[in-house]
């Protein structure tokens, strides 16, 4: 007895059963190439248009094998993908940590493309393979340790047709829509291969060809809709949106890369004195004009200012000659042995006031768990000397009637912490970062675009400064207005409207995501359960008419 489930149907193009290990090779060199397009399409090389080629190639590698080869797949594909794009990490700490991490996010690409193989048989596959995307980067972004959400999909369209889908759905609609537009282009190119090997058969081929033609116009659809969605949107202003403040931002730079930029954090705060008075200069000069408020990177006072009257003085020297209140990215000691990476309000008159205190410190950089079994591995770890502290508090402050959305360093990364800000009431984004420790590396580039896309996200101009670069103003749009080169000086002075709006993506926060992911864990699912379903009813039926030729022959006995 044949037992078939109407919910779990063959698609069109399924393929035939092949012979085990016929296509294995191509179907690997495929799912590489995707691999290397996807790192083309970041910041570095940014050729956004080849992001689609990932989910497009896994999709076609994946189809018609079982759930352990496209485990193979998935993970060659994320090697291919994660060791270029991540090779920064390794840069001064050697090569283990990089071939390290880059395995473990390969692995939650690896599960994708056994699910991409199981959920191949669905109709309509290519829109539940483009849901397991996203829920296969929502899972990367929260476990384990808080998770590590490089490389998502939506990080590589700071510009393009896909950008302004962040303002409806945030970074997950962005990868929504990218991976949609890959699997469909995957079903279109399945469909016109089968209307070639349906050459024969005129009726057939004419059908697989009205197919091709509907995925044809669903994949162009997409980035169609992406653009007309921007129309309705903030644009490249920065002045429009509200009342201004005039920030200025602050990259002092450092003498030199490398790990060693702690043991030079003297140097590195007497930049940022420096840079801040030559500015108080051109202010009196008349050449700028004066600021509201000024932003310092993460890491500008490593010395902390609270314990050492020196670095404070000199913090106090460069806020009343700028005569406005700097935002000071400060390593503080406490509580008890713990450090906080800490940001500053730091009043002309006052001195130190409001703070934030980063609230998702970096896993083997800010702080070691399990530090003799991470030793094992790598005795890097002990640079971390003494381990970060995570904060509590959202980083709204108050600045010169401004209220600063703050997130620091990689924390720009995170759509919940970056959310919460502008929950909390910030009308404009800062982000204070440290990349002296990845050199010329593409660090800095993939994290400027991660902020183009939150300020699209959130309707807000972010201002990100570094210590050493790239430092930036960003409009509303994403697009950039100023900008500097990496490990030179340099200071920006912009009128920046203070918006109180919220995009859609702002109001619905985590829920895109959220039914995504369910949509995707849901097909998995439907597949699975109808298997052992079918499995059970076959064996049913078996012992059945064992139980029934064993009757018969005793009867006949």
């Amino acid at each position: 007895m044949t037992v078939t489930d109407p919910a779990v149907r063959p698609a069109d193009d399924a393929p035939a059963p092949r012979r085990r290990g016929a296509g294995l090779l191509a179907r690997t060199l495929l799912a590489a190439a995707g691999g290397g397009a996807m790192y083309l399409a970041f910041p570095g090389w940014d050729l956004a248009v080849l992001a689609v080629l990932g989910p497009a190639t896994l999709s076609v590698a994946t189809r018609g094998v079982r759930f352990r080869t496209g485990l193979w797949l998935g993970l060659v594909q994320g090697l291919c993908f994660f060791l270029p794009l991540l090779s920064w990490t390794g840069i001064y700490v050697g090569s283990f940590p990089w071939y390290a991490l880059s395995v473990a996010e390969a692995l939650y690409l690896a599960v994708l493309g056994g699910t991409l193989a199981v959920t191949a048989r669905l109709r309509a596959w290519w829109l539940w393979a483009a849901a397991l995307w996203v829920g296969q980067e929502a899972l990367r972004g929260r476990w384990p340790l808080g998770g590590f959400p490089w490389g998502r999909l939506g990080f590589s369209q700071a510009e393009g047709p896909f950008t302004a889908l962040a303002a409806y759905g945030g970074v997950p609609l962005v990868s929504f829509g990218v991976a949609l537009t890959g699997t469909l282009l995957a079903a279109a190119c399945l469909a016109l291969a089968r209307a070639w090997r349906d050459s024969d058969d005129a009726a057939r081929r004419a059908g697989s060809l009205r197919a091709a033609a509907v995925l044809v116009v669903g994949t162009l659809a997409v980035p169609v809709v992406g653009t007309v969605a921007r129309w309705p949107l903030a644009g490249g202003s920065l002045t429009e949106g509200g009342p201004t403040r005039t920030v200025a931002v602050v990259q002092g730079n450092v003498p030199r890369a490398g790990l060693d930029f702690n043991e030079q954090r003297r140097a590195v705060l007497d930049n940022h004195v420096g840079e801040t008075q030559a500015l108080a200069a051109q202010v009196a000069r008349g050449e700028v004009a004066q600021p509201d408020l000024v932003i310092w990177p993460e890491n500008s006072s490593d010395i902390d200012p609270y314990l050492n009257s020196d670095a404070a003085a000199a913090i106090d020297r460069a806020a009343r000659a700028i005569d406005a209140p700097i935002l000071v990215g400060a390593v503080v000691s406490g509580p008890g042995r713990f450090l906080s990476n800490t940001a500053i309000v730091w009043d002309p008159e006052t001195g130190p006031g409001e703070t934030y205190v980063k609230r998702h410190p970096v896993p083997l950089a800010e702080y070691v768990p399990a530090r003799s079994f991470f030793r094992f591995f790598s005795d890097k770890v002990d640079l971390v000397r003494a381990d970060f502290r995570a904060g509590t508090e959202v980083g709204t402050l108050d600045m010169a009637g401004a209220t600063v959305g703050d997130v620091i360093c990689f924390e720009v990364a995170y759509d919940g912490l970056v959310h919460d800000t502008v929950v909390g009431g910030a009308t404009m984004l800062v982000v204070q970062t440290n990349n002296a420790t990845f050199g010329f590396s593409d660090e800095s580039p993939q994290q400027l675009a991660m902020g183009r896309l939150r300020a699209v996200e959130a309707g807000r101009s972010v201002v990100m400064a570094s210590t050493s670069g790239i430092s930036a103003v960003i409009a509303p749009d994403g697009s950039l207005v100023r900008s500097s080169g990496l490990f030179t000086p340099a200071t920006f002075v912009e009128d920046i409207a203070q918006r109180d709006g919220t995009t859609l993506a702002t109001r619905l926060g985590a829920w895109p995501e959220a039914a995504l992911t369910a949509l995707g864990l849901g097909a998995f699912l439907l597949v699975v359960v109808s298997g052992v379903r079918r499995r059970r009813a076959g064996s049913t039926s078996a012992s059945s008419d064992v139980g029934g030729a064993g009757h018969t022959r005793r009867g006949r006995a």
